[in-house]
């Protein structure tokens, strides 16, 4: 079933048709469900670029801790964990998962937790420095983090797998949602460390100011997520899937013959974020230097990635190809990023400057924008509709899986 293009009937009179004829497609109005799907999409990545985006912040207090190398292997664990085990219960028909709006709703309070921990650690531990209360707040921080991953994994999994339901627009929506969301925090990171002193207090006052605006970002989202489901148009696809799942064949007991049918696409997102995560953010703020930005420099790096993620993903609006094979093609090709980005290090001298580091972090970020994207769009595509949650649920699991493993290969750079 082609649920990208909905029944066109000449007038209003296509609603006097007998029952057995399914209502015809509601008008998304004002582009309501669009802009709540791009929204929801930034919010679940809100609170991971909040934290990596904090880099300077975080080493000025804890500076011998490899900060986000460690955040992202914390992170990204936490987050796979919760996606493997919603992919076993949707095996189940025993135990039905709880809706859409439920698993949302958890997992959106758990972001609000993980984002107000730092500026409250800090009014805490503020002026009473040790050793001992050093580490009990990292601790407290990489605990957060993780529950960020875990709610992450709630999040991502559930909205990406209820939207490979719907057209692919509203896909498209959430993956941009997903690049704004690394842009609006690096924004509000510059904003904010520029607009204060550049001294120990206005670096806490910023961050605090900081974590308190992501936090309201992730409200917002709470209220999106349960206004969602009252609009028409999506009641109108949820009806399609239950009309449509009465039709067919059990999915409980076809799990991995569903994953099978799409098995190129789902290697190609895990190659994507294995690459992009080895060099984003960990080797962006840890391996490079510059005399010129200083502690600016991985903030600049960072921000760059993102703008250039928001602008592959936006393309997604303007051309995806109908075919999977050449996205999986140059998912394949990006191994070419490893030696590029080797040569910043240990290559020719023009290559340790800013501007090659800068052009190439901008390429990674618009490749795995516009791929993640593409890809994320074909695959519902690929089967019937009942079984479209499930193919976004293995997807977003083998995207983490990708983001574990890139996460984890970005500790090679300090060999």
């Amino acid at each position: 079933m082609d649920v990208d293009q909905p029944k066109k009937e000449p007038d209003q009179t296509s609603y006097e048709h007998d029952h057995d004829k399914v209502d015809e497609e509601p008008r998304d109005k004002y582009q309501i469900a669009y802009m709540i799907h791009f929204l929801l999409g930034a919010g679940y990545l809100v609170p991971w670029n909040a934290f990596i985006t904090a880099v300077d912040y975080f080493q000025y207090l804890y500076p011998k801790k490899h900060i986000n190398k460690v955040f992202s292997v914390g992170y990204m664990s936490a987050a796979v964990a919760v996606l493997f085990t919603l992919m076993c219960w949707s095996r189940s028909s025993k135990v039905k998962l709880p809706s859409v709006r439920t698993r949302m709703n958890i997992g959106q309070g758990l972001f609000v937790l993980a984002l107000m921990v730092a500026p409250v650690t800090d009014w805490i531990m503020h002026g009473r420095k040790s050793r001992t209360g050093d580490n009990v707040a990292f601790v407290v921080l990489v605990s957060m983090v993780m529950i960020s991953g875990l709610a992450d994994g709630l999040c991502g999994g559930s909205l990406v797998g209820a939207t490979g339901e719907l057209p692919g627009r509203y896909m498209q929506a959430v993956f941009a949602g997903n690049a704004t969301a690394g842009l609006m925090v690096s924004i509000l990171r510059v904003v904010t460390k520029a607009s204060l002193p550049h001294t120990q207090k206005g670096l806490r006052a910023s961050t605090q100011i900081y974590f308190v605006f992501s936090s309201l970002i992730v409200l917002l989202c709470i209220i999106c997520t349960n206004v969602l489901d009252k609009l028409p148009v999506i009641r109108y696809y949820r009806k399609q899937k239950h009309i449509s799942s009465t039709q067919h064949v059990s999915l409980s007991s076809n799990f991995w013959q569903v994953v099978k049918k799409i098995r190129w696409l789902v290697i190609a997102v895990f190659i994507v974020y294995v690459i992009s995560l080895t060099i984003f953010p960990g080797y962006l703020s840890e391996n490079v230097e510059s005399a010129r930005f200083t502690d600016w420099y991985p903030i600049i790096l960072i921000t760059t990635f993102n703008v250039g993620d928001f602008l592959g993903k936006c393309l997604t609006a303007i051309y995806v190809p109908k075919g999977s094979r050449v996205a999986v093609w140059c998912c394949m090709g990006r191994v070419l990023f490893y030696p590029l980005f080797m040569g910043c290090i240990h290559g020719p001298k023009w290559m340790h400057s800013e501007a090659p580091v800068m052009v190439l972090t901008l390429l990674l970020g618009v490749s795995n924008g516009y791929l993640t994207s593409v890809l994320m769009i074909l695959a519902p595509k690929l089967v019937p509709i009942e079984e479209a949650e499930v193919v976004g649920i293995a997807m977003e699991t083998f995207l983490v899986i990708g983001l574990v493993v890139g996460s984890a290969f970005g500790w090679l750079w300090n060999i």
